[in-house]
């Protein structure tokens, strides 16, 4: 049986009871990052065989975690932060394991992307949702453009590094329109800011950019 459990995405405390019962019940947690997980297995005293599964190695390691879970065995697959399979190559394994008749249980939990939406203050009937969006100043302004007239809510990740870049861009196409900005989500300093792009861009040039974000466009009709 595969499990495919949401670990905390800053603070510790938002794993769940159900989320640690299975970790020290497997017999084998597989990770993007096993550094990461190391981590929050210490803080929970959990100690497991891990395995890593990053992009890139999906294939040939899903093909290994097959063989153990026809083995009878039972493991948990995570991701850095979060919930796997957002943004994360998670589908391919459990794709595998679908076509295989192996049994996979959703142990859910923390995610990003539920979290920022939830403090967003934009009807949520509908949205859409992006992951990382093209890195290239070019690209990036063709996503863009793509999605200006988008009538309902477009949520996006960014990093530190690209996220002015991001912002100017964005203050090039739709300056005006309503954007939130969450920035460390659950951590000590999160922060979530809302406003127009515009303001939004004028506010973080002054400052000093720090943290993973959370970016949620509103649509024409916000």
């Amino acid at each position: 049986m595969l499990f495919v459990v949401a670990t905390p995405i800053g603070n510790l405390e938002d794993i769940t009871l159900r989320a640690l019962k299975v970790l020290k019940d497997v017999d084998l947690v597989v990770s993007e990052d096993t550094r990461e997980t190391w981590k929050l297995l210490n803080h929970f005293e959990i100690h497991k065989p891990m395995m890593s599964y990053y992009k890139g190695c999906e294939k040939i390691k899903s093909h290994q975690i097959l063989k153990i879970l026809k083995e009878g065995k039972k493991v948990a697959l995570v991701c850095d932060r979060g919930t796997p399979g957002i943004s994360d190559p998670a589908h391919y394994l459990v794709r595998v394991c679908h076509e295989n008749k192996i049994p996979v249980v959703p142990v859910p939990g923390p995610s990003a992307l539920t979290a920022a939406l939830s403090v967003c203050g934009f009807p949520l009937d509908s949205f859409s949702f992006y992951g990382f969006i093209p890195r290239k100043k070019k690209e990036k302004l063709e996503f863009f453009k793509k999605i200006e007239n988008e009538q309902q809510p477009c949520v996006f990740f960014e990093s530190v590094h690209r996220f002015l870049d991001t912002m100017d861009t964005l203050n090039q196409v739709v300056p005006e329109r309503k954007l939130v900005v969450c920035r460390e989500l659950t951590k000590k300093f999160e922060q979530v800011f809302f406003g127009t792009v515009r303001n939004l861009y004028d506010e973080f040039k002054k400052s000093t950019i720090k943290g993973e974000f959370v970016l949620i466009l509103g649509g024409k009709q916000c």
